[in-house]
């Protein structure tokens, strides 16, 4: 799996710096050298090419040693190409806004402690975990990633709007999200260690509330993990003292508790009760 890790960060590293000479060739670049001649690099059309005459009007020149970017369109916007260098940097950092951003953390862990107080170690496995808890978070999210469509994305793809308010747009919606998710202790901290005041939430900085929200999760899902731990320390408690009264000490007291366990969890309707009681926490 490391080598892999390692193998997926390589390609995307070369493919990355492709991505930026095609957009950098494609975008125009003007360069004019004093020892040399007067050489044109797509300035307009985004062909290659190389004049010994003096440069259209048209043309920008820069001073020597120099290049310029230009952007076509006249309201400011990037090109397509760009905006496709954009995205796939998005796509790169998606991990890490799936998992610190949403409500990834929370189910995921709370997942595992399901499994972990139950006692099955390998049932169920890892990836249906992650599955799950994957499914779950675009099934919580879905308001917030239909807000930020709504009021971003399509407004943006349409020209009503710019880069700057598309961000601001888009940002708007996970902020509120998060932040009815984050405790005050937890935001007051983080303010407290940057120095900064508020009144509002809206005065504080993306950056503190994205380190307090984390917190906030890990918190909540540590207390619904010991909830869940509960009723099964009482079934190993009674399984070991009953063993222990029988005089049958070198018997692993999981080894019988483990079947009481899971009747328990099907009895009740472990599955329907933890993961209703989880997604409801958010709401």
């Amino acid at each position: 799996m490391n080598k892999f890790k390692k193998a997926y960060l390589i390609v995307s590293f070369f493919f990355a710096m492709m991505v930026a000479g095609f957009t950098l060739y494609h975008t125009g670049i003007t360069v004019k050298a004093s020892e040399y001649d007067n050489t044109t690099y797509g300035a307009n059309n985004g062909t290659y090419g190389a004049t010994e005459n003096a440069p259209n009007a048209s043309d920008e020149v820069v001073g020597d040693g120099g290049f310029t970017l230009t952007f076509n369109g006249e309201d400011g916007n990037f090109t397509s190409t760009l905006r496709m260098l954009v995205i796939l940097t998005i796509l790169t950092l998606s991990p890490s806004i799936l998992i610190m951003l949403t409500s990834f953390t929370r189910c995921v862990i709370v997942l595992h402690f399901i499994r972990a107080a139950i006692g099955t170690n390998t049932a169920p496995p890892n990836q249906v975990l992650i599955g799950l808890a994957l499914f779950l978070t675009l099934f919580i999210m879905s308001p917030v990633i239909t807000q930020v469509k709504t009021e971003a994305i399509d407004p943006f793809d349409a020209g009503e709007i710019t880069q700057e308010q598309a961000i601001d747009a888009a940002i708007t919606p996970i902020r509120e999200f998060m932040y009815g998710q984050t405790q005050t202790k937890d935001l007051n901290l983080f303010c407290e260690i940057a120095g900064i005041t508020y009144e509002e939430f809206d005065d504080v900085p993306f950056t503190v509330v994205v380190p307090a929200f984390i917190l906030s999760e890990l918190r909540t899902a540590f207390i619904i993990g010991f909830l869940i731990y509960v009723p099964f320390i009482v079934i190993d408690m009674v399984v070991a003292s009953v063993l222990m009264s029988m005089g049958m000490m070198m018997l692993p007291p999981t080894t019988i508790s483990l079947p009481f366990k899971i009747l328990l969890f099907i009895i009740v309707d472990g599955w329907d009760l933890c993961i209703g009681g989880l997604v409801k926490t958010f709401y």
